[in-house]
């Protein structure tokens, strides 16, 4: 299986007015296995905290990386995955900005809840997507059909990743998992930031090198003895040889960052940017598809994760690009900030 316009969820949950939840089949499959979408937590389902800005030392434990303006060709013209709207490259100016060099961490984020009382969609809902092995036995109810390694797992959030009984008490500067778009936005304005538009990121994550395909360069990764980022290696989803020295998450400051002090633009967690997803065309696919991502609420999201491999979901290029609803949390799901200059 490839990672080439898939779309596939078989899970929703709807509320009836006892507040019970059930599990039903989605109509037309069509959100991305390596992103399952939840699509059943609007802004209208339930209420979050209220956050106001508070937490402002230093924005991040890991420092924040001065962006210059400058411009460069967003997307690309190499029909990877033409699905996803990568292209056509279009050259895009890009304003002085500010952006933290890691993702927001395990630790940063339980200082965000001990403060606010925040919860989660996740929390809320009583449930999110981790990933499991596809041999594990399953009734077929809570796996996402044509993504079996993807299970709807009771429990499961940003402070127990893998369900009830695990904790994130031994990875405080692991990236925080299971965040929806709404979740990241919440983070943002409590420090008072924002998330990235997709047009930063990418210039972001090119660091100063023009259009490299990788925040390091063109090479590619492989599965012996180069491994910059943190991706799968080995035969996916059965087999992780993790060659890069990790099976799941990395700390968030693992492995060397690009030419603007950013640490993992590419592999260990999808990122949230602020953009609504769309992709360009007039075509009867770009205009199905842009309809469904407006009826679901669809975000954008960067840099790929731990799940990513080549020849499963070569999305952990810099011009590659995904979008599920916002409601959505899983076990690779992060993000980072951004603040005006």
């Amino acid at each position: 299986m490839t990672g080439l316009n898939l779309r596939n969820a078989a899970l929703i949950g709807n509320s009836d007015t006892s507040g019970v939840r059930e599990i039903v089949p989605l109509r037309a499959p069509r959100t991305p296995c390596c992103a399952p979408a939840r699509r059943d937590c609007s802004p209208r389902s339930g209420r979050h905290t209220c956050v106001l800005p508070g937490y402002k030392p230093a924005f991040s434990d890991f420092g924040v990386a001065e962006i210059p303006a400058g411009r460069h060709r967003q997307g690309s013209d190499a029909g990877i995955l033409t699905g996803d709207g990568e292209g056509p490259s279009r050259l895009v100016r890009v304003g002085r900005f500010k952006l933290s060099k890691a993702t927001v961490s395990n630790a940063e984020f339980e200082r965000f809840v001990a403060e606010t009382g925040y919860s989660t969609d996740a929390e809320r809902l009583g449930w999110s997507f981790a990933f499991v092995s596809p041999e594990l036995p399953s009734d077929g109810r809570d796996v996402v059909a044509s993504a079996p390694w993807w299970r709807k797992t009771a429990g499961a959030c940003w402070s127990s990743p893998e369900g009830p009984g695990t904790t994130v008490s031994g990875r405080p500067t692991h990236p925080v998992v299971h965040v929806s778009w709404q979740d990241a936005n919440a983070y943002a304005r409590w420090v008072g930031g924002r998330l990235p538009t997709e047009a930063e990121w990418e210039y972001a994550a090119k660091g100063g090198q023009g259009d490299a395909r990788f925040p390091w360069g063109d090479r590619e990764p492989d599965d012996q003895g180069f491994t910059p980022c943190n991706i799968w290696q080995g035969e996916f989803p059965l087999r992780n040889a993790a060659t890069d020295g990790y099976y799941a998450t990395a700390p968030v400051d693992a492995f060397t960052p690009n030419g603007y002090e950013l640490f993992n633009m590419a592999g260990n967690v999808w990122e949230w940017c602020s953009d609504a997803f769309r992709v360009r065309g007039l075509d009867r696919a770009a205009r199905t598809r842009n309809a469904a991502a407006i009826r679901d609420g669809d975000r954008v999201l960067k840099g790929g994760s731990y799940l990513c491999h080549r020849s499963y979901c070569y999305r952990y290029r810099i011009s590659a690009r995904l979008g599920i609803s916002g409601d959505s949390s899983t076990a690779h799901l992060g993000f980072r900030i951004a603040f005006d200059s």
